[in-house]
Parts: structure tokens; sequence; C-alpha cells
């Protein structure tokens, strides 16, 4: 134990000794570093970051160093930019997209658990470009999405039928469907109505990836030179923890893509984001792991964001029913009774379009975004931003901001629709989604899953809170700290809203 302890030391003591050479030969600053909580000697504000929602602690830094929109954090010599505003992540990551695209080095869930081959976390460079490349032909546009419909279609209207059945198991449904929508789309698999081993596969990687990008969740992504400690040392749970996340990531690397070549092989498979990828071509070795990952990078970044959105619509029905009331009315109105609505409708449905946008907003998935990277020192609005330094989006504040959206607690649609000459207040999908050369590149598909589920859902089901022992039970509205944000879970009423929604639901439904 003395001799962990001591190497332990060791280490720590070897990461203040290049702090302190690096303060000694550092030249002086153009510019003072933006305003933030003041840091201890040697170590910095290591004792000042949140673990526990912190987009709540980096919105109160913002009203207490309010100067400006940015606030600035050191730990062991890493600086940390915090982006409380709109304004200053668009002047600053789109209009300055250049130098501020990069991504920082993750030591636990990039180095360690292999999440660095993703795009989402791929440094900027060409093979960033390349994926985009890729992402963009498949998913990047209205037209090219127009294909995926049907799944979208198809998937949710089998989703009915199951939150029908089996209303409360409404949040495993809800993955259930997610990910049979993106493993359809990224490998042309159909998934198993119980029990399917990729379904499976991709909720367990994607609490994993949740868990080790958790901010503030590992001190190995601190202190790096702690990923040199041997596995088998007293303290060391955390590689422990990383070889086993990396054996799950690897095999979704390569599991569902290996059936995608299979298929191929065997003249059965789908068109799919894979197949397109491959067919006609013989790859490199290089544009095998590019196009390996790419798929990776779909079925992992568009299966759990929509199942954390797609449960924050069942939780705003349960507290907002006028809500649900006037989006049944316009559906109706609109659809009618015998049929389900479809995304050709979408264009006739206002109100449900602004129902996402809202779900969009209210529940914010990535409250704290992914960090960017500055590449060269910059001097924004008067204040130094160096190289190397790290920023962080308050994506939370920006969306529940009283000066932007009025009442941001309340689940209000209408906010997004023009009334009394009164303007829209400001598109979700411009914030939710990342900014610069950075904005998820799965914004159309997420989008299309989202609205499917809610127009489909409350065209049949009532949605309500459960009642208990005579007793109402009114859900929390508790999000949970991790990279992916999740409501926590909640009870609530699911029931067809008459027999006619009946017949809809338990129409047979096939490719």
């Amino acid at each position: 134990m003395t001799l962990t302890v001591t190497w332990l030391n060791l280490l720590c003591l070897a990461g203040v000794g290049v702090y302190l050479v690096k303060q000694v030969f550092t030249k002086k600053n153009p510019a003072p570093y933006p305003p933030g909580p003041p840091g201890l000697p040697l170590v910095g504000n290591i004792l000042d970051m949140p673990h526990i929602r912190p987009w709540l602690t980096f919105t109160e830094w913002g009203k207490k160093y309010g100067e400006c929109d940015i606030s600035h954090v050191e730990v062991l010599g890493q600086h940390t930019m915090v982006l409380n505003s709109v304004k200053s992540a668009m002047d600053m990551l789109d209009k300055k997209s250049s130098i501020y695209s990069d991504r920082p080095v993750l030591p636990m869930a990039g180095e360690l658990v292999g999440w660095k081959h993703i795009l989402g976390l791929s440094p900027y460079g060409e093979r960033f470009r390349r994926y985009r490349k890729n992402f963009h032909r498949a998913i990047g546009s209205r037209a090219a999405m127009d294909s995926y419909n049907p799944i979208e279609e198809i998937e949710t209207r089998r989703f009915l039928k199951r939150v029908f059945t089996k209303p409360d198991q409404l949040q495993d449904h809800i993955r259930h469907t997610a990910g049979a929508i993106i493993l359809r789309i990224s490998y042309g698999y159909e998934v198993k109505e119980n029990n399917d081993p990729f379904v499976d596969l991709a909720d367990r990687a994607l609490e994993e990836f949740s868990r080790a990008t958790a901010h503030g969740a590992f001190m190995v992504d601190i202190m790096p030179s702690l990923a040199k400690v041997p596995e088998w040392f007293p303290g060391a749970g955390f590689k422990r923890l990383a070889r086993e996340w990396h054996e799950t990531v690897e095999e979704m690397a390569s599991a569902p893509y290996q059936f995608v070549k299979d298929q191929m092989a065997a003249g059965i498979a789908p068109k799919s984001f894979t197949s397109d990828l491959l067919e006609g071509h013989t790859l490199t070795a290089e544009e095998n792991d590019i196009a390996r990952w790419s798929a990776v990078s779909i079925y992992g970044g568009g299966s759990d964001t929509t199942v954390s959105a797609i449960y924050a619509l069942f939780l705003a029905m349960t507290l907002f029913p006028d809500v649900q009331k006037k989006a049944q009315a316009e559906i109706d109105a609109v659809v009618g009774p015998d049929r389900l609505p479809s995304l050709a409708d979408r264009g006739s449905l206002p109100y449900i379009e602004a129902l996402v946008k809202e779900v969009l907003r209210w529940n914010v998935v990535a409250p704290i975004g992914f960090p960017h990277r500055v590449t060269e020192d910059d001097v924004h609005d008067g204040y130094f931003i160096p190289k190397g330094s790290v920023i962080m989006l308050n994506i939370w504040f920006m969306l529940h901001d009283p000066e932007r959206y009025a009442n941001p607690s309340e689940f209000n649609p209408e906010r997004f629709l023009p009334t009394d000459g009164k303007e829209p207040e400001t598109e979700p999908r411009t914030i939710c989604f990342g900014f610069g050369r950075r904005i998820c590149p799965g914004l159309l598909l997420a989008e299309a899953s989202i609205w499917t589920s809610s127009a489909m859902s409350l065209a049949v089901f009532d949605i309500s809170k459960v009642v208990e022992n005579g007793v109402e039970i009114t859900p929390e509205v508790d999000p949970s700290s991790l990279t992916i944000s999740h409501p926590k879970p909640f009870k609530c009423s699911v029931k067809a809203r008459s027999a006619k929604a009946i017949a809809l639901i338990e129409q047979d439904v096939n490719y």
C-alpha cells in the first residue's frame, strides 16, 4: 500500500512539476483570461469542477462572473473556457471555425476505451472530413433522407403496437425502436422482436460511452499520466473498466459491419449506409477502417440521443395535457381518424413541428455538448484564449435563457409559432445540435425520428398521469448528469384514444 501511495504521489508531483516549469517559461499573455472562479496555487480550479449537473454550475459562473459570456478555469495548466451564450458560441465556433473545430484528447473515453475513432471524437483533419463526406451523402439532405422515410414509419408503427400491448415498458420500447431504425439505416439489419443482440450491444456501448465521457468522472482525464498505471495496481479500477468497455466498442464496430459484408457476399444485402460505402469498391485498409467507423458513428450517435428526446416527449405530454390536446386536435383536423400521420404530412402540421422543436429545447439531450479544442492562440472580445484550451458549451442554459425563451421551464410549443404579430422564439435546432464544423451531421435523421414518433403516438394514444391508490402521481423533471442526458424514469398512463385508434395500431406492417 505504501508503494502504491508513493508511486501515485510521484505521478502527482510530476504533473505539478511540469505545470511549474510551464509557468516559469510561459511568455506574457497578450490579454487577460476571461473571468472565472479563483483557483488554488499549483492545482488551479481542480476543486471547482462540477460532476453533478455541470450545466447548473456553469450557469452560476456565468451570472457571477458576468462581465462577458465566457468563464475561465484552469486545472494543472489545462485551460477550459465555458461558453454561456449563443452569441459567443457562434462568434467563436462558427466564425472562427478554422481554429475552433478540433477535439481535445479524452484519455478515458477516447484513448483507453477506444471511442476516439468515431466522428464525434475525431480530431479535426482529413479523416474527419472523410467521415463528414460519407454522412452528407447518406443523410445530409432531405432528399437523401427521403429514401429512409419508410423505415422510420414502419418501425414507429411497430412501436405503437408494443406500447399498446405493454405500456408499462415504455422506455424499453423506445430504446428498441430507436435501435431498430438506426440499425436498418446504417447496416440494413432488421432487428428481432425480443432480445436482439445488436440492440442490446448498442444499449450497453452507449451507456458506457456516457459514463466514460461524463464530465469529471475519471481522474485520468484531469491527469493523463495516470493512464500509465498498471491495471493490477490498487486504485486503478478505471483501467479494468476501460478494458471491458474497449471490448464492447470493438464488438460494436466489427459485428454489424461484418454482417453487411456477409450479406453482400451472399447477394442479399438491402440498401444501407454501409452497403452504399462498400458497393462496387475495393477499399484500402484505411478506407475500410473509415467506412467501419463511419457506420459506428451513425449507429452510436443516432440511437441514444433520440431515446432521450422521445422519452421526454412522453414526460412532457404527461405534465402538460393542454399541449397534448392541441396537438391531437391538429392531427384530427388535418389527417383524420382513418390513417396515421406520415412524414408526407409534416408541412401540414405546424403545431406538431413546433412541438418537436420544444422537445429539443425543453429536454436538452447533450446539456454541455461535446468539448472543442482551439488550435491557435486567440484573443476574443479582449480576452486571451490560449492554444490547446478546451471549449465547453453550456447548451442547457442557451436553451433555457429567459432573455431568449419566455418561462423556459414550461413546455410551450406555441413559442415557435408566429402569433398576434409576434415573432417565434429562437429556433432550437441552431443550438442543440452543436456549432460550426462540429454540428451534428445526423440532425435531419434525429428530427425525422422524433417527429414521426410524436405525430403517430399522439394520433392514437392519450398520455396522462398514473393514479395509484387514489393518488395522482406527478413525474419529476430530473435529467441525468451523463453526457447524453435522459429524463429520470417515470410512470405514465398510455391508452388508445378510440376503437379506430386500436384498429390503426393493430394493422400489420412489413418491409
